[in-house]
This record gives structure tokens, sequence and C-alpha cells, in this order.
């Protein structure tokens, strides 16, 4: 069975496109196509179904796919291993990432992670839209999110500890809130999706449905606003430590910690083998953040 037909099926499984699928591996459409065609007759089973408008995997190609993706796994985790451990990570290493938090803390330590790897190639989306890995052919997602799907293994790579926030200017002019109750009396930052605050109270857990004039769906743009005086604001420490640590922005209801499960996470597909990439990226970025990372409040207020 050749290695490089398992690659562009693999691909296609992922695309659903022969086309696209052999020219992110470097092939004609035409070389790719026959590519196809010769793994289907080494199986003796029609893999793809072909039309003039778009292919799909066929039943087999559903079922054949993982077993392909397991054995790519093997075979790069065999080849790393070969010279006790001299080889390094090569390939293309395919990431989704939450836009705010992308460009605040993975893209920085790009450079140094490629300089380490340096036959690695990294294609890293940034979107805070999320992606379906196997249908977008990634190979990590980074999520900031309590995670429901059981099908995908996890790895924590640094904690997201959530605060409410307010500028100075705010808060001289419309006061501080001293109960998550006096919410209601003031202008609330509202990101789409989060319009109930839930804290944690002597008495439990206590939400609040928060109400404002300016609501957005972008993470950053709830920090610039709450900046800018606009209300106040549910923050991740990992988006407003450097406003923290300038003064631009203080912590409000500090006795009233936000009842939150998230965590920065690395997901990837289950499997048996870990790709060498994978493994590269997650223990980089695991000990680029720090524990705590380097956001974490209690490190701010020592410096």
């Amino acid at each position: 069975m050749n290695i490089d037909h398992l690659k562009l099926f693999v691909r296609l499984g992922a695309t659903q496109n022969i086309s696209l699928a052999g020219r992110e591996l470097g092939l004609s459409p035409a070389v790719a196509s026959t590519y196809i065609s010769k793994l289907e007759a080494g199986l003796g089973v029609r893999l793809v179904h072909r039309t003039t408008r778009k292919v799909s995997l066929t039943e087999e190609g559903i079922a054949f796919l993982p077993y392909a993706e397991e054995v790519l796994s093997s075979i790069e985790a065999a080849r790393a291993s070969v010279g006790a451990g001299t080889n390094l990570p090569t390939g293309t290493l395919r990431v989704t990432a939450p836009a705010s938090f992308g460009q605040m803390h993975i893209l920085p330590a790009v450079k140094e992670f490629l300089t380490r790897y340096p036959d690695l190639t990294l294609d890293l989306r940034l979107t805070d839209s999320i992606v379906d890995l196997v249908e977008g052919g990634f190979d990590i997602a980074i999520r900031n999110a309590a995670l429901n799907d059981s099908t995908f293994v996890a790895r924590q790579l640094a904690t997201d500890n959530r605060i409410l926030t307010a500028s100075p200017d705010y808060l001289a002019s419309f006061g501080e809130p001293e109960a998550p109750q006096d919410l209601a009396n003031h202008q609330c930052i509202v990101l789409t999706g989060l319009e109930n605050w839930t804290f944690r109270t002597e008495k439990g857990i206590s939400s609040i449905k928060i109400d404002g004039r300016f609501r957005t769906d972008n993470g950053t743009a709830v920090r610039e606003a709450c900046v800018a005086g606009l209300g106040i604001a549910l923050n991740s420490t990992w988006s407003v430590y450097q406003q923290l640590q300038r003064g631009e922005l203080v912590q409000v209801l500090a006795d009233y910690p936000i009842a939150s499960d998230t965590a920065i996470w690395a997901v990837y597909p289950s499997s048996r083998l870990l790709a060498p990439k994978v493994r590269a990226f997650i223990d980089y970025f695991a000990n680029h953040f720090g524990h705590p990372p380097y956001w974490d409040l209690n490190l701010l207020s020592k410096t």
C-alpha cells in the first residue's frame, strides 16, 4: 500500500475535493485522481463517489478513513523515533485558534517555535467560529471554552480565568457595583451568547442577566469598548492583563468570582499514537504559557 496514496486519501476525506487535496500535496488533478484509483484497485473496493460536481466517500471509504489516518500517524511516529529522537517533526501542521487569543498569545511565539523545528510548516487559521477538525483537516484546535465533545482528545494548555472589569473613568462617573445584583443599574458590555453572568456567592451560584447599549460578537471589541468607558465587561485575564497592569482597567466585584469551568485547551482527533508535530506544538505552548500562565492575576500582583 503506497503511503502517498494514503496521504492523498486522508486529505480527500477532509476536503471532499480531489483537486484541492492534490494541490495541498503538490499533485496535479490528473495525478491525484490516478492515486485514488490505484488505492481503490489495491484494496478492491470503491472508496470515492465521483460526479461532475463533487466527490464524497463511499460507505467503505468512510470506514477505511480512520485506519488510513492511524497508519500515517504510526509511520510518522516511527520515523521520529529513529535515531533516538534526533529527527525533528516535519510536514505541515494545521491549527485553528480563536482570533483574539491567537493574535495575542500564539502569533508572538510562532517565530521561536518554527526556529526550533525548521522542517515544520505551520498553517494557522484564526477564527472565532467553532470549526470541525475532521472536515477542516486540522491537526489541532485551540479552544477557550468548556468542552462537551468526548470524541476528541484534549490537553489543557493554561487556565482561562474570567473577571469583570471597568475603566477608571466609567467608575468615576457611575460608581462601582457592590454586588452582582447592582449590575442592573449599570451599562454592561454584552458579548453575543453571554447575556447571563454567573457568580459564586456565599449563598451559592447566582446568575444575572445583563444588558447594555453596546453588544458585539468579538472579544477584542469587548475589551476595547471597556477601556473606552462604555461599561462593565466580562473578560478573560489573558485578554486584559496588560490593560490591568497599565491601569486602563480595574477589576470589579472581585469578591464574587465568575463561575466558569473554561480553560485553554488543545484539542485533536483521537488517535492511539500522537503525531510528533502535534506533540511538539502542544508541549511548546504549554511550556510557553507557563503554570500558572504569565497572565495570571497573582503573578501580575507581584510585578
